[in-house]
């Protein structure tokens, strides 16, 4: 009888350049747990549970579906399937690592193998001469640089005999989410089209209008990244050989993926506490309206163009343009005086491509409290951002229809006073200003 192995997929929701299959002696159970610590409502389950529909597809209806705590569900499943190994792809989140170490203590003499990472290069592989880990974004891309890549995994649906699950009892329905959201394609296959679209007419453009929210100017692979329909690695492979600025602005922003992934797995507390201890002594609002100034940003009601745009987009997508990202975190963080914990919270609740290292991470750049920071007194003005990256104001009259009669870029300043049903500003952002710059100096007074 040929030997069966089991494949746990997680953030890795495809076959093609998967390592995983490449490990598995013959034959492969596939399964996937619901695991409800990671199953909060929201866009990002609703495109996961599409993505499963997608991969059993791909797996001729072969996908093992289970519900439970995966340190109880793997260890029995194994059993059952008298399996002689479980493969997985490395997880190095906080509580990604705690699970697989609790499976593997629990699978007893079965092994969990790990091939591979939903990373190019597997965090706490590139390291500083001394061995400690890199606190600066630009010699940690120099570092992966150098370090290189593997090409992409010759794999593919064939690759593995797939066990046919239908006598097993473990066995759930992949659930189905009702929500409002409009979310992208699910899947490899949509990944992989997003990409080779992007590839053929939107790469050239790429370092130019990567920071236009008002143009189609991003990959779109965000989503897809996150949860494995594409690797990185296939990304940077199609990149071969191009030196234009386009192709090494794409690079660089793989690299930023890799670079949050390691700082949290070295510093796996940054998922809640500062980097920079130095602001753990900022003085934050609090009470019945810092909750009101919150609510106002969270529903795009500030009365900032941009910033409302940013965020009616969130909530009506499930996404966000990166540049409005930095925009709206900057308002909450330095014109709110509100904790980046809140901001990344809301965020995590609402985006379809929510990672926890890159979100957590980008939230506390932005926030100046984290590794690679932007300097404190780098505060976004927002309507000086909304007339350089939406010249036009076409995307804020996108996503904020009061503001649709407003030709444009006078949608940013709204000189000629506000059409009715639009909110006056909730602050003053020069006045808000000057007040996070002090708050920031008494954090100087008190010492480092």
């Amino acid at each position: 009888m040929s030997a069966i192995d089991l494949v746990w997929f997680r953030r890795d929701l495809r076959l093609a350049d998967l390592p995983t299959l490449l490990a598995v002696a013959d034959t492969a159970a596939a399964v996937f747990v619901l695991d409800d610590v990671l199953l909060r409502p929201g866009p990002r389950r609703s495109f996961l549970f599409d993505c499963l529909r997608r991969l059993d597809e791909a797996l001729a209806g072969r996908l093992l579906v289970t519900r439970g705590d995966p340190v109880a569900v793997i260890p029995a499943l194994a059993r059952e399937l008298g399996a002689g190994a479980v493969h997985i792809s490395a997880d190095f989140g906080p509580y990604g690592s705690r699970r697989d170490r609790a499976v593997a203590a629990a699978l007893g003499a079965v092994p969990l193998l790990p091939s591979g990472s939903p990373y190019v290069v597997a965090p706490g592989r590139i390291r500083k001469s001394d061995g400690t880990a890199y606190r600066v974004f630009t010699p940690f891309r120099r570092a992966w640089l150098e370090h290189g890549w593997r090409a992409p995994a010759r794999t593919g649906p064939d690759t593995v005999r797939w066990l046919d699950p239908a006598g097993l009892g473990m066995r759930v329905p992949i659930p189905t989410d009702d929500g409002a959201v409009a979310l992208p394609a699910a899947g490899e296959a949509a990944a992989a089209a997003r990409w080779h679209s992007f590839l053929a007419d939107g790469l050239d453009r790429y370092h130019r209008d990567r920071d236009r929210p008002d143009l189609s100017g991003t990959t779109g692979l965000s989503p897809y990244l996150k949860f494995g329909c594409l690797h990185p690695r296939t990304v940077l492979h199609d990149l071969r050989g191009r030196g234009d600025a386009a192709a090494a602005t794409l690079r660089s922003e793989l690299c930023w993926r890799d670079f949050y992934a390691d700082v949290l797995h070295d510093r796996p507390d940054t998922a809640q506490r500062n980097y920079n201890p130095r602001f753990d002594r900022i003085r934050h609002d609090t009470g019945p309206d810092a909750q009101r100034l919150f609510a106002a940003w969270a529903q795009g009601r500030t009365g900032f163009p941009i910033v409302d745009a940013g965020m009616r987009q969130l909530l009506a997508q499930g996404w966000m343009h990166n540049r409005v990202r930095m925009i709206v975190a900057s308002f909450l963080t330095k014109d709110l005086h509100l904790p980046w914990r809140w901001g990344a919270r809301h965020f995590m609740r609402h985006l379809v491509d929510g990672d926890l290292a890159s979100n957590q991470h980008g939230w506390q750049w932005t926030a100046g409290s984290g590794t690679d920071a932007a300097p404190y007194f780098r505060v976004f003005n927002p309507i000086g951002q909304g007339e350089k990256f939406d010249p036009d104001g076409d995307y804020v009259r996108r996503w904020v229809p009061e503001l649709r009669g407003v030709a444009g870029k006078r949608v940013h300043r709204l000189a000629d006073g506000r059409p009715p049903g639009y909110p006056e500003p909730i602050v003053d952002h020069a006045e808000e200003r000057r007040e996070a710059l002090a708050r920031y100096a008494e954090t100087a007074d008190r010492g480092d």
